[in-house]
């Protein structure tokens, strides 16, 4: 009787067992999610799917698109600011490259007035947008108040001739890539913000670059 009964017990687990391996195998038919519409329409299914999917697809059309701007169809510049590198570049090809001097990123600051200048060549994407032969620098007041001289009633006294250089080329907010009566330490970053470069490279990039050459400063 007892031998009976175990046998039984062990049908009845080994049933009990089954079951629960088919409850967990057995697929279970689901509606669609609620933010997923079906229909039937010409005997076609249709599915609408939600705004979430859409709108993060519509996102990566328009970030795709403002790359697209940011990559340079033909030649442009690009500046290293730590190595004091300036090359001219195509999307496979290297046309030039040159030392370079670039900010000091010192400060300089004005006690009586509270004025203060951070000397630093800005870093980012910009574009060219003037070409100078034989340019003429307007020194700024900073330049006076670092050679402790008084600020000139006639705007004339700031005309200096002879520090840009034979060529300069403007990339935005008063910078400029320009010539250097500095040679010597080009590979330094000696200047108050703009890119010092030597006179071969500079009529190299000057008589290649086009206003709107985008320019790379890293």
């Amino acid at each position: 009787m007892r031998r009976r009964f175990i046998q039984i017990l062990a049908v009845v687990l080994l049933v009990i067992a089954l079951a629960v391996v088919a409850l967990f195998l057995v697929p279970v038919r689901q509606g669609p999610p609620a933010d997923v519409q079906l229909s039937i329409a010409d005997d076609s299914l249709l599915v609408t799917l939600p705004d979430g999917p859409q709108k993060a697809k519509t996102e990566m059309q328009r970030v795709r698109r403002a790359i697209a701007k940011l990559r340079p169809g033909k030649e442009y510049i690009v500046i290293d600011t730590h190595a004091n590198k300036i090359s001219l570049r195509t999307m496979d090809s290297t046309i030039l490259i040159g030392d370079c001097s670039t900010g000091t990123g010192g400060e300089l600051v004005d006690t009586l007035t509270g004025r203060r200048w951070i000397f630093n060549t800005p870093r980012g994407v910009f574009k060219v947008n003037s070409k100078q032969a034989d340019p003429w620098w307007r020194k700024p007041d900073w330049a006076f108040f670092e050679e402790g001289e008084p600020l000139p009633e006639n705007d004339d006294e700031r005309m200096d001739p002879e520090m840009l250089g034979k060529y300069a080329m403007g990339f935005g907010d008063g910078y400029f890539i320009h010539g250097t009566i500095y040679e010597r330490l080009l590979g330094i970053n000696v200047t108050h913000g703009c890119v010092r470069v030597g006179e071969t490279d500079l009529q190299n990039l000057y008589e290649r670059v086009r206003i709107g050459t985008m320019v790379y400063i890293f």
